[in-house]
C-alpha cells in the first residue's frame, strides 16, 4: 500500500490489516460506493482521505489536546466529566469489556458534544446542553480549536453517511434528514494512552474490546501503533490485527446502531487498544442520529426470507443505556 505512513519510531507490528481506503475527494462517486461497501461487509473499517479539514489543522488539534492531558490532575479535575458525558474522564473510568478486564482501560479522555446553551429546552436531552471547558487562562484558544474541529469532522461524518446510504441502496441523502444527521448527537472525544504496556494474559489494556455504540466512528490518530480489530466476534481463539496509523486520514468504522439499521448486512466490528509502552493520542467522533430518531430496519435490508432482526429502538433509550454500562458511577469521584 503504497500510502501506508512512515513509522519513525513505533517498532511495526507482524499482523497489520490492510483497510480500503474511500477519498473523499474523487468525482468516481461509483468507485466509493463499492469500496465501501466491500469495506463494510468485510470488517466494517476503512480509511477517509481528502476529507477536506487540513493537515495544520489536526496538527493544531493534537498539539492542544496534549497541552490539556499535560496539565496537573487537580486542574483536570475541575473540569470532570457531568451526567451529560461532557468533560475529562480519569484513567480507569471507563470498563468496556468485563469479562476480559481486571481494571477499567488505560487511558484519560475528554468528552465535547454539541453546544447547546443551558437555557434551551434541547438541553434537558441526554448527551444535550453546554460543554464543559478548562478555563481560558489555562489553555487560550482551547475551545475556539476544538469547536471548529468538531463541526469539521461532522461535515466529513454527512460525507461518509451519504457513500453508506448509496451502498446500502438508499437516496444518497438518507441520513442528511433532520431526525437523522440534520440534528445529530455527535460527540468527540479527546484521547491519551500514557505509555502502560497491554497485557491480554492479564486483563490489561489501553481499552477493552468493544463496538462502538451508534452510527460511525472517525477516528484521527498520531503514529503509534495501538489499535486492534476482530473481524470474526465469535471466533475461538479470536484474532487481532493492527491497524496502521494513516497520516492525514480519519479510521473510519461503523457503530452497532448502523449493523442493527441494516439488519447485520454491514458489520460493527470488535476493537481495542494495545499500549506498546509508548504514549499515544487519538481523537474519536462518535455520530449517532437525533434523539428522537426511531432506529428499525431499513426497507432495502428486510425480506421474506430476511425478516428485520430486532424491534424498533428511540436513538436516545439505546445510547443512553450503553454509556451507563460501560461508565464509572460519578459517585465514585465525590472524594476529590
Amino acid at each position: 500500500m503504497e500510502n501506508m505512513p512512515k513509522q519513525d519510531d513505533t517498532p511495526e507490528p507482524t499482523t497489520i490489516s490492510f483497510l480500503n481506503c474511500i477519498d473523499l475527494s474523487t468525482p468516481d462517486v461509483q468507485q466509493s460506493v463499492s469500496l465501501l461497501k466491500q469495506a463494510c461487509l468485510d470488517c466494517g473499517f476503512f480509511y477517509v482521505t481528502n476529507h477536506g479539514i487540513s493537515q495544520e489543522f489536526m496538527e493544531e488539534v493534537f498539539s492542544q489536546s496534549k497541552k490539556f492531558f499535560e496539565l496537573p490532575l487537580s486542574e483536570k479535575m475541575k473540569v470532570l466529566r457531568n451526567e451529560k458525558h461532557r468533560g475529562y474522564t480519569p484513567v480507569l473510568d471507563e470498563l468496556l469489556d468485563p469479562d476480559n478486564q481486571i481494571h477499567g482501560d488505560y487511558k484519560e479522555g475528554y468528552y465535547i458534544g454539541v453546544e447547546v446553551p443551558e437555557d434551551d429546552p434541547e438541553a434537558d436531552k441526554p448527551f444535550y446542553g453546554p460543554n464543559v471547558w478548562p478555563a481560558d487562562g489555562i489553555l487560550p484558544g482551547w475551545r475556539q480549536t476544538m469547536e471548529k474541529f468538531h463541526q469539521q469532522a461532522l461535515g466529513v461524518a454527512r460525507a461518509v453517511a451519504r457513500i453508506i446510504a448509496l451502498a446500502l441502496d438508499l437516496e444518497a441523502d438518507f441520513f442528511d434528514k433532520p431526525e437523522m444527521l440534520g440534528h445529530p448527537i455527535a460527540v468527540m472525544r479527546l484521547l491519551h494512552y500514557a505509555g502502560q504496556i497491554s497485557d491480554p494474559s492479564k486483563g490489561l489494556y489501553g481499552a477493552g474490546a468493544h463496538s462502538d455504540y451508534g452510527l460511525i466512528t472517525l477516528l484521527a490518530t498520531d503514529n503509534v501503533y495501538g489499535l486492534q480489530i476482530c473481524k470474526d466476534k465469535d471466533a475461538q481463539p479470536q484474532v487481532w490485527e493492527f491497524v496502521a496509523p494513516l497520516k492525514g486520514a480519519f479510521v473510519v468504522n461503523l457503530g452497532d446502531m448502523l449493523e442493527r439499521w441494516s439488519n447485520c448486512i454491514f458489520k460493527s466490528t470488535l476493537h481495542r487498544v494495545l499500549g506498546n509502552g509508548q504514549e499515544r493520542y487519538s481523537i474519536a467522533y462518535f455520530v449517532e442520529p437525533s434523539h428522537e430518531c426511531l432506529v428499525e430496519c431499513l426497507p432495502t435490508c428486510k425480506s421474506e426470507k430476511n425478516p428485520p432482526k430486532f424491534p424498533p429502538i428511540k436513538c436516545e433509550a439505546y445510547l443512553s443505556q450503553r454509556y451507563k454500562d460501560t461508565h464509572a458511577d460519578l459517585k465514585v469521584y465525590n472524594k476529590h
